[in-house]
């Protein structure tokens, strides 16, 4: 059966059951409170210190605005980045489990050496007050600091693109005991996240804010060691996949024995290309790939000529012939870029909510009641609540209404749910130029534009918009985001493909540095010591413009989108039946 979406991509639905076995000892939701409470406390550990990472460099560290600004962005970027590293480790040689095991390792021996940090006066410079000039930290001092944030980021990179990729592992989709899919999973994993979050951006930040950094950085030390124990508890239970190989090397052999071929003209019947079932099961549980039409020049690796020698007992050479699926494997990561590509800017807006909006809190009126003053890091609770609100609704009303509609299972698919994630995110960066507007008047009624420490009598409340469509657009732009790159990744590949969704986020934080650099050099808009005088909003329009143009290159990437296709076998009482599903 097959289903034509609105963007113009096609969706092939298989009705019937995979003949995969199913270990009823192993996987199922008994396995989620292990799996999930690591990437608990990993995201617990660091947004708790991203959230308030400006403050700290600033006021702790004596950072320069931006400085301060690119140091979070840069460590975010990184953190993003280093998923790549620990998908291939997981995918190759050592298995998810173990490397989400070792990666919580190496994350704790750097949250363990950033709490002494903060514990620990000889490693931050000297306190100052009032107008007196700080002193900013030495070598040696940004040199602990910088050794702690890259254990955490080499840490992150094995447990973020593992987690969840291991998580959805424990659901076999054609099992019967567990008939709610892995979209499913993936709405609550992030559900799940997201109250980390915010468990992180009000607790733990009240905590730094009001009784040291020593503690606010210990409590989620001690977190990470607990989720270890808890972790390794639940290995009895877990559905292991075996590594098959390094899917790189099977990348670049495709690369190889395609340009290694490239006089030999094409074959117009995709029959006569290279398939071997057995040599490809190890890599296809799910179904060997079918051939498509794009990217015909790769398809010259699967042709078999004279002096590519075939006997039943060997392995061909890879260098020089590869089946059909392998061809396939790289083209559906070929077709998966230009989606990745649009969430850079997406995350170069969102990385603004932990540094410029931070700033802007900082200088408004914080006051709950007379008494009690919230944390300026403390205003992304109002995203993640958002965010959560959202995904609940989103599982509970929009995906009944949408599944009576379409005829999917998922209500919409994840191009239509991230396309209205994007427009609301465009919504967020040009309400938060508004915002600021009004900021800017209200010192400048106050008389207050000179005095950049002192408090504008205007509530912090007024940034809850712009942090409530954030938490919005998140909701649905990157729960999709992460659900595209798992289902259209192939099997043997999805630590690759979730770590492709953290280097999308990897790309806007190092873009939001790049964009930072070239807007403070060759303008006044973001001035290093005094906000009142800059013109941040400008700043937030032009992330609003750029955005637009990033969601018409989206919806062009997503109207000409091919869905993976997957041939997937049952052996009937007629005999063996082969259909074809792309998992959507």
């Amino acid at each position: 059966m097959e289903k034509k979406d609105s963007f113009g991509g096609s969706e092939n639905v298989a009705d019937q059951q995979s003949d995969r076995p199913v270990d009823e000892n192993k996987g199922g939701i008994k396995t989620m409170p292990f799996i999930l409470v690591n990437e608990i406390c990993e995201k617990f550990a660091m947004v708790g210190f991203i959230k308030n990472m400006v403050n700290y460099l600033t006021e702790q560290l004596h950072m320069p605005l931006t400085k301060a600004a690119n140091t979070v962005t840069n460590f975010n970027g990184t953190s993003s980045l280093t998923p790549l590293l620990g998908a291939f480790i997981a995918d190759s040689y050592a298995g998810k489990f173990w490397t989400i095991t070792l990666a919580t390792a190496i994350y704790l021996l750097g949250m363990i050496s950033l709490t002494l940090s903060a514990a620990l006066p000889q490693l931050r410079p000297p306190p100052c007050e009032g107008d007196q000039v700080c002193q900013e930290a030495n070598g040696r001092q940004l040199a602990v600091l910088y050794l702690s944030l890259l254990l955490a980021a080499i840490g992150s990179g094995g447990i973020r693109p593992c987690v969840a990729a291991f998580g959805a592992d424990q659901f076999v989709e054609e099992d019967p005991r567990h008939p709610k899919k892995t979209w499913v999973f993936f709405n609550w994993y992030y559900f799940v996240l997201g109250a980390s979050i915010l468990l992180a951006s009000t607790v733990l930040v009240y905590v730094q804010d009001n009784v040291g950094w020593s503690w606010g950085l210990g409590i989620p030390t001690v977190a990470m060691a607990s989720s270890i124990i808890v972790f390794l508890i639940g290995y009895p239970l877990y559905r292991n996949l075996d590594p098959a190989g390094s899917p790189y090397t099977r990348v670049l052999q495709v690369f190889v024995s395609a340009f290694k071929k490239r006089k030999i003209p094409l074959i117009s019947d995709p029959k006569f290309l290279y398939v071997n079932e057995e040599l490809d099961a190890s890599i296809s549980t799910d179904g060997l790939l079918l051939h498509t039409k794009q990217f015909k020049f790769l398809d010259k690796a699967a042709i078999v000529t004279e002096a590519d020698t075939l006997k039943s007992s060997e392995k061909p050479n890879f260098w020089r012939l590869n089946t059909v699926h392998r061809v396939e494997e790289l083209k559906s990561i070929l077709r998966m870029f230009p989606i990745w590509a649009a969430g850079i800017l997406f995350a170069t807006s969102s990385a603004q909510q932990s540094t410029f909006s931070l700033q802007q809190a900082n200088s408004m009126d914080r006051h709950l009641t007379k008494s009690f003053e919230i944390p300026s890091a403390s205003m992304s609770f109002f995203a993640m609540f958002s965010m959560l609100i959202t995904i609940v609704l989103y599982d509970r009303l929009l995906v009944p209404v949408a599944r009576r509609l379409t005829g999917l299972d998922r209500g919409i698919n994840f191009l239509h749910r991230m396309a209205i994630g994007f427009f609301i995110s465009i919504l967020a960066t040009l309400v938060a130029g508004f915002i600021e507007v009004k900021r800017k008047h209200a010192a400048s009624v106050n008389g207050l534009i000179n005095s950049p420490k002192s408090t504008i009598p205007i509530s912090v409340f007024w940034l809850v918009p712009q942090h409530s469509l954030h938490g919005i657009a998140e909701a649905f732009m990157m729960i999709g985001h992460l659900e595209f790159f798992y289902n259209q990744a192939p099997e043997s590949m999805r630590s690759t493909a979730s770590a492709l969704f953290w280097t999308s986020i990897s790309a806007g934080d190092y873009t939001s540095t790049l964009l930072v650099t070239l807007v403070h050099k060759f303008t006044d808009w973001l001035p290093n010591k005094n906000l009142n005088k800059g013109k941040l909003e400008y700043f937030y329009w032009l992330l609003t413009v750029l955005q637009v143009l990033n969601i018409v290159y989206y919806l062009m990437c997503a109207k000409f989108y091919t869905f993976k296709p997957l041939q997937s076998k049952k052996t009937e009482d007629c005999g063996e039946g082969v259909e074809l599903a792309s998992q959507v």
